[in-house]
């Protein structure tokens, strides 16, 4: 009954029925109360995102793939410092992470959110050590600005451990095989006598194993109430130094995946077989076992009175026999799928039972480790089966003497004998995120010219998916080059229309380009598509932004901070607003609140620096602006801002050198031409103030202020008549009301001296 409502609550979370699969679930526990059934109660739970529920239910679980629930259920619950705890209890010192790279990766986020920078790099580059395939790892590193260069992290050693991993699979899925075939007779102790042959006969005649239920528990437990192996021993771990959840947790019939740590989206839904793990536990044992030799023998004589043979002897001779009639049989069985590591072509030929015979030769290397504890395995006693079914083992030795050869190539090259194609395909996903990695490493970098050329690289299938043309769209709106951030954002839109990722800085694009029935249009598809995420209120925000309805854009930014807390952007937004309201105090906390989220948002810094400008902090203006440049060295406009700081100093010669240096980096921006020659100016350098000002008036010509400041030197000048006509075409481009109050106050004051017009 127990296994049952098992599959039957895996079942309704594979079908997404999370609702269905709760109340089986909660049946399940009433009926076999164990911590097992209860991790998986506090999955289907986070399955149906009511993580406080799993919180209570996990609360003071001691097994690691518990304490690893506990713990997500927390971070989602915002509890970081519990999530901590139960990821690293601090009453066992030097105990391992839970759940291999998916524990390091969920505790590096602890970290990271609680303003421990060392600790969460450390634990990210430990989750892609255990699974180089963790690109959420990288993600975090890069932005943590702390990423090694993509070529190393999915370079060779990264090759090698997965090629290491997908050896290791291919007896992986024999011993999954080997227990379900124990737990299919051990199933006889709780059935009926006809419901358990009927069970066995299905499967001797070949039937797929979906019909045999596979325990979330994992192959180690048996069939009972306690949950617990039935031979007495310790149950069987991973054969990674970390617990990761078993092949049945996705699929009853699925092969293993080619990375078993390999969890970026933290899967839930499997169980852990033993609170501990360790690494030779199945060369120790080459398969797992769940009751003592003399009482599966007892059971199966019960099970099948009349048969003479050993059952798995049996099994090898009708499968032998099957598979002449039928070569080309594939099926999704366990023992078909893991028949691409272990034998090649000979994958039609072999049926599941012959893959006992396979676990025969590859258990011999281990001899000594299982006689060590004073056990048999079980596989050499497949070997040694009765006399009366020596002629049909005897037509498998041909294939058993090519897989011992095969055995002795793997042991010496370290792959599989499929293992060419392992290599291919490893070396080709490799290659792929090295060329992502890069471009995203550079790109969180601010070295966005180098990020385009990097995803440049991609074929032109990957670099037309929604997520790379968003970051293309993000490099170039880091660029303040906003038609072609534009164009980059509609063909990602168009690609991934339901995809939400960038979308605020699209939003922020649009507003830049003041394309208000563009922007309007996309903050109401946002909507639609997904009204509960902070980029949909981001683009709304923006969209009343640009209609200077502060107050309810305001609103609409916090409402994307109440929707995610970890939102950066939607922390700066709210600053912007304040500080266009003029309030600044607030505007300062939104701005620190969003810097505790990620110390390289550089938005926030220089939010900060403007808002200690405006208030003629200058000593603060320039430290911000400072620690912005610092993360953003290629930002023409942060080099501008911290010039503007300097020469408020009084440091006019490193505020002209900042000057030059936004000049050169974008030769577009004419705020820093106009600012040196502002600088220029005070220092009474006219003429070189004038030669930049003239350079300017042709990029651009439309700014009234250029020509303001033009009438101001000819004044000083004493050309009264050039004064004149500048302010006269500064008022013709029809500047905003406060620019055109000064320019008229100048012009009344055209002839007077600048002497007498200070004290004024």
């Amino acid at each position: 009954m127990e296994t049952l409502m098992v599959d039957c609550v895996q079942s309704s979370l594979r079908q997404f029925m999370n609702r269905n699969a709760i109340f089986l679930c909660e049946r399940l526990c009433a009926e076999f109360p164990s911590e097992l059934n209860s991790q998986l109660l506090a999955s289907c739970y986070l399955h149906n995102n009511q993580a406080y529920c799993a919180y209570h239910i996990l609360k003071g679980t001691q097994l690691a793939q518990s304490r690893y629930l506990f713990a997500i259920s927390c971070f989602q619950m915002d509890l970081l410092s519990e999530a901590e705890a139960a990821l690293c209890p601090s009453n066992e010192t030097g105990s391992e992470v839970p759940n291999g790279a998916a524990g390091h990766y969920l505790l590096g986020l602890v970290y990271r959110y609680t303003d421990r920078r060392k600790s969460a790099v450390d634990h990210f580059k430990q989750a892609l050590l255990i699974d180089p395939l963790l690109w959420a790892a990288y993600e975090e590193l890069c932005t943590l600005g702390a990423a090694d260069e993509a070529s190393g992290v999915f370079g060779e050693s990264a090759a090698l451990s997965i090629q290491h991993q997908s050896m290791y699979h291919g007896s992986d899925s024999q011993h999954v095989q080997t227990a379900i075939e124990d737990r299919s007779v051990l199933a006889g102790r709780t059935l009926g006598p006809e419901e358990a042959n009927s069970r066995q006969l299905k499967h001797v005649h070949g039937n797929s194993l979906r019909d045999l239920p596979v325990s979330h528990h994992g192959a180690a437990i048996g069939v009972g109430a306690s949950s617990q192996p039935l031979n007495g021993g310790s149950s069987t771990m991973s054969v990674y130094s970390t617990p990761s959840p078993m092949p049945s947790q996705f699929s009853t019939v699925a092969p293993p995946p080619l990375c078993r740590n390999g969890q970026p989206n933290m899967n839930i839904l499997g169980g852990e077989s033993s609170p501990k793990s360790t690494v030779n536990t199945t060369i120790q044992a080459p398969r797992r076992k769940f009751v003592d030799e003399g009482k599966l023998r007892k059971v199966s004589g019960r099970l099948f009175p009349d048969s003479g043979p050993r059952r798995s002897t049996r099994l090898a001779a009708e499968a032998a026999s099957a598979a002449s009639s039928n070569s080309t049989q594939g099926g999704n069985g366990i023992s078909h799928s893991s028949a691409k590591f272990l034998g090649g072509g000979s994958s039609s030929r072999l049926s599941s039972a012959s893959f006992r015979s396979v676990t025969v030769r590859k258990g011999q290397s281990w001899a000594s480790e299982s006689l060590d504890d004073g056990k048999r395995p079980e596989a050499f006693d497949d070997a040694r089966s009765d006399n009366s079914a020596t002629t049909s083992t005897a037509s498998l030795s041909g294939d058993d003497r090519c897989l011992e050869r095969e055995r002795g190539s793997m042991q010496i090259g370290g792959l599989t004998p499929n293992g060419s194609r392992v290599t291919n395909g490893v070396s080709e996903l490799l290659s792929l995120l090295r060329t992502l990695g890069e471009g995203y490493r550079l790109s969180c970098l601010y070295r966005c010219q180098d990020a385009l050329d990097a995803y440049r690289k991609l074929s032109h299938k990957q670099y037309n998916t929604g997520w790379v043309l968003s970051q293309v769209g993000r490099a170039h709106f880091e660029l303040v080059d906003y038609l072609e951030a534009d164009h980059a954002f509609i063909l990602a839109r168009r690609a991934t229309p339901y995809s939400l990722d960038g979308m605020d800085i699209y939003s922020t694009v649009l507003y830049h380009l003041k394309e208000e029935m563009k922007l309007s249009y996309l903050a109401q598809d946002l909507i639609l598509t997904d009204r509960l995420a902070p980029q949909s209120w981001c683009a709304i925000g923006n969209c009343y932004s640009l209609q200077k309805d502060h107050e309810t854009a305001l609103k609409n930014f916090q409402r994307a901070v109440h929707l995610n807390s970890r939102f950066p952007y939607a922390h700066t937004l709210c600053g912007h607003e304040y500080v266009a309201l003029e309030d600044y105090e607030n505007g300062i906390k939104s701005y620190q609140s969003a810097l505790k989220i990620d110390t390289r948002h550089y938005n926030s810094w220089y939010g900060l620096g403007m808002v200690y400008l405006r208030q003629e902090k200058f000593e603060f203006a320039e430290h911000h602006f400072r620690r912005a440049f610092q993360i953003n060295q290629r930002s023409s406009v942060i080099m501008c801002y911290l010039g503007m700081a300097l020469h408020a100093l009084k440091r006019n010669d490193e505020a002209l050198e900042m000057m030059e240096k936004a000049i050169i980096a974008d030769r577009k921006n004419p705020l820093p031409m106009y600012h040196k020659a502002n600088i220029l100016a005070s220092l009474e350098r006219f003429d070189e103030a004038l030669e930049n000002l003239e350079e300017l008036k042709e990029s651009a010509p439309h700014e009234s202020s250029v020509y303001a400041l033009m009438g101001r030197i000819y004044k000083r000048c004493n050309l009264p008549a050039k004064a004149m006509l500048h302010y006269g075409l500064a008022l013709d481009l029809k500047p905003s009301a406060a620019d055109t109050a000064v320019i008229k106050s100048a012009m009344e004051k055209l002839h007077v001296p600048d002497e007498l017009e200070d004290s004024l």
